[in-house]
């Protein structure tokens, strides 16, 4: 059986909001991120928003506070605190809010308040146009959240921390893509407050690895495809957001004119019910929830993760739940990676480059080898690919047919596969 796709060589613009942060600051770079490069300035690290959510015996999660005071912050006040989050002592949330991203720190503390049934819970988080800068804020958020909890009412550091690291927005002429352009006017303030602990996801892409084993291998052929991915999982859920992150990691390729045909990988960190119309327009995404509902709701998904049990209802997509023996040696060799990494790291004291970086060239590399050989045989005159470029690209011939037919079309690449019987090379 042959398949004949068409590929379009016609790239769009590297864009997006960013990757693993952890730069020097200062110049700008290139930055990983999901399924993108990005050029920017890691100095833009302003803030849309700063806001307080509380939960009220009667009332449910609003918000109590915010700067500026105008801004459209509908369903934060679910976003920033989980469903079950009574449960919990404290808790951090990544989610998107529009074109924006945000992170709140959530806090519990038992009062001695019949009024307020005995539990005070509130979150303090901030909004930005990317999130990658996010945790550097982690620090100051949870100190925040516990201050509120302590005296509520008392929003004089947040004012400040706004007034210092506020952007502000202009709408400007034309609009690229599906968000609003945004134009940022640096605040003149310098930073008043001493240099903060930093909380870095460092250890995320290792503890990913950890949790996921060798269906991280899963995961990858399924973030590379652009699915639908939602990871359940009871609160806390700031690691899990972690996972959604590491998850579209595994999408990167920096090949010119890859993607320019397919919808990038949008991370959405946390959503709930709230979200459900938006994610029922979006034919991509990765995301994570605590609740149990969506597991229902099979429409909004193609790949369900629950604890370490990834699946999926499309029966087209079932041979991708099935581990190969290339699939074996990719995570051997990762291991493999890591541990040298760690033993360099240990005999001769040298961190750079670290665990994180490892993990996210690992998969650019292999998916750039993927899809360069995929761009040769289009290129060339029979456009056959044949068992050989498989095993070239570091694929299993017979136990990824299902997945580079999945990719041929997803990416629009015009080859003829002509990997059919397993007796034959």
């Amino acid at each position: 059986m042959q398949n004949r796709h068409t590929f379009t060589y016609a790239g769009r613009g590297w864009a997006g909001s960013g990757g693993p942060a952890g730069e020097p600051r200062g110049a700008p770079e290139v930055l990983l991120q999901p399924g993108r490069l990005q050029l920017r300035d890691v100095e833009e690290d302003q803030v849309v928003a700063v806001f307080v959510v509380t939960f009220d015996p009667r009332s449910g999660n609003m918000v109590e506070w915010c700067l500026p005071q105008d801004i459209d912050l509908e369903g934060v006040e679910f976003k920033s605190m989980a469903s079950g989050s009574h449960k919990i002592q404290s808790d951090f949330i990544y989610f998107r809010k529009g074109p924006f991203f945000g992170l709140a720190c959530f806090a519990n503390m038992p009062v001695e308040s019949e009024l307020e049934r005995g539990a005070r819970m509130k979150s303090v988080g901030i909004l930005s146009p990317s999130y990658t800068l996010l945790y550097r804020y982690m620090h100051f958020l949870e100190n925040q959240v516990r201050h509120q909890l302590e005296t509520p009412g008392h929003y004089s550091h947040l004012a400040a921390f706004y007034e210092d690291k506020k952007g502000v927005l202009h709408a400007g002429p034309g609009r690229g893509g599906s968000l609003p352009p945004v134009y940022w006017l640096p605040s003149i303030h310098r930073y008043m407050y001493p240099e903060m602990k930093i909380t870095h996801p460092a250890g995320c892409m290792s503890q990913f690895i950890k949790f996921f084993g060798e269906q991280i291998l899963i995961l990858w052929k399924f973030a590379l495809l652009r699915k639908r991915i939602l990871i359940f999982s009871p609160p806390p859920v700031g690691v899990v957001c972690y996972r959604v992150y590491c998850c579209c990691c595994l999408a990167n390729v920096s090949l010119p004119g890859i993607g320019g045909t397919i919808p990038e990988s949008k991370p959405f960190f946390y959503v709930n019910v709230a979200d459900i119309d938006s994610l029922e327009v979006e034919v991509s995404y990765v995301a994570c929830t605590t609740e149990k509902i969506f597991e229902e709701k099979r429409e909004l998904y193609d790949v369900y993760v629950d604890n370490q049990n990834v699946r999926t209802h499309h029966e087209r997509l079932q041979p991708l739940l099935k581990l190969n023996s290339a699939d074996r040696e990719k995570f051997r060799r990762l291991n493999e990676q890591r541990q040298m990494l760690l033993y360099s790291q240990e005999v001769e004291g040298d961190y750079n480059p670290c665990e994180e970086d490892l993990f996210v060239l690992f998969f650019l590399e292999q998916n750039n080898r993927i899809f360069q050989t995929l761009m040769e045989v289009s290129a060339s005159q029979d456009k056959t690919l044949t068992a050989e470029h498989a095993r070239g690209m570091g694929l299993d011939p017979q136990g990824d047919r299902s997945f580079l037919m999945d990719l041929l079309e997803a990416y629009g690449i015009d080859v003829m596969l002509v990997i059919d019987n397993p007796c034959c090379p």
